[in-house]
């Protein structure tokens, strides 16, 4: 309910008040002018005009005179307006409630989420994997449409649909954005990004962006802008279509293992945080890649170092690397040896 609704609701309700208490006060006055009157102070006036309007009608006290009960009439036909309004002020109020729910406007509590800026089929595709891996999404669109789509197709308790134009930063606060885990720019056009991006970062510090490229020659003008994750869609499409042709299989394992497995039968490679009491911090690389193979049937493939703020990647490392609390340990595992890794490591998969 906008302002010029409240206003004209309190204007119909100081109106209501004006002519109750005006027929109160002469129900009164000719009540007591009546030699049978039995509503002879103003306490009974508001208990019969109140017995009446709500319809409950005690019959305890009714008024003799003849402008008391033409008074009495008028607040019988009141009582159907009143019933009549009040239902329809439930309903309306109902249905703005379930009309704002729906387009989002009472906001979410999600803490280290993902924030997606723009409803795309390529974004589907994304938004498909990470609720399959159980990420909790939050989607913002400024398409009326697609809410109802988005409903239909997503009827997870993780995913966040929030109705806005996408300037309106006041709007995004609902989604909670400040404490989201990255920010996905999926808007249509590089330029509209990038400046898109360039407005957030004055609003919101310290948030990680990700955004696809239809220009790969762009990508260093994103990171230098402070994107965290610029990938060029065509450039990916390109480099396993090429895999396709020369070495099939190996394209074929690639392309699986980037989807999350929905069977454990499929595998999947994901990367685990090593907190401070995991049993593999302080191992060394070699014997926590044969333990994990023999205890787990996980496949130990490289790690991940925070160095001077910067991730580095380590590959198949030496065999006297040891592990560190807040390495990540990049690993090949199914559904199955996932699980047993969660209970492990204590945590749940990603950064």
């Amino acid at each position: 309910m906008n302002f010029r609704s409240y206003r004209k609701l309190i204007y119909y309700l100081l109106a209501f008040l004006g002519v109750y208490f005006f027929l109160v006060f002469n129900l009164l006055e000719f009540e007591l002018l009546s030699e049978e009157g039995r509503i002879d102070n103003l306490s009974d006036a508001f208990w019969y005009s109140i017995v009446t309007l709500t319809t409950v009608g005690y019959g305890d006290m009714v008024p003799t005179s003849t402008g008391g009960r033409a008074i009495g009439y008028i607040f019988i036909f009141l009582s159907l307006g009143v019933y009549g309004l009040l239902i329809g002020q439930i309903s309306t109020i109902m249905a703005n409630i379930k009309e704002n729910r729906k387009l989002g406007m009472y906001g979410t509590n999600f803490e280290d989420h993902i924030v997606v800026i723009g409803w795309t089929q390529f974004g589907k595709t994304v938004i498909d994997q990470l609720i399959k891996a159980g990420r909790k999404v939050a989607i913002v669109t400024r398409n009326r449409e697609n809410i109802d789509l988005l409903k239909e197709l997503y009827q997870n308790r993780n995913l966040f649909i929030l109705y806005s134009d996408y300037e309106n930063l006041e709007l995004l606060e609902k989604v909670n954005i400040r404490k989201s885990n990255t920010v996905f720019i999926n808007l249509e056009d590089d330029t509209e990004k990038l400046v898109y991006i360039l407005n957030l970062k004055k609003e919101y510090e310290g948030l990680n962006y990700t955004v696809t490229l239809e220009n790969s020659n762009l990508k260093q003008t994103f990171l230098s802008a402070g994107v965290t994750h610029a990938i060029s869609r065509n450039e990916i499409a390109s480099r396993l279509l090429a895999s396709y042709m020369f070495e099939p299989d190996v394209a074929l394992f690639s392309e699986e293992i980037l989807a999350y497995p929905t069977t454990d039968q499929e595998y999947d490679i994901k990367q685990f945080k090593v907190m401070e009491n995991n049993p593999y911090n302080g191992q060394e690389y070699d014997k926590a890649f044969f333990d994990l193979k023999k205890n787990e049937n996980v496949i130990l493939m490289g790690l991940v170092r925070i160095e001077e703020g910067k991730r580095v990647l380590y590959k198949n490392p030496s065999d006297n690397f040891k592990i560190k609390t807040d390495d990540y340990l990049i690993m090949m595992m199914n559904q199955k040896t996932q699980k047993i890794i969660k209970k492990v490591f204590g945590l749940e998969e990603g950064v």
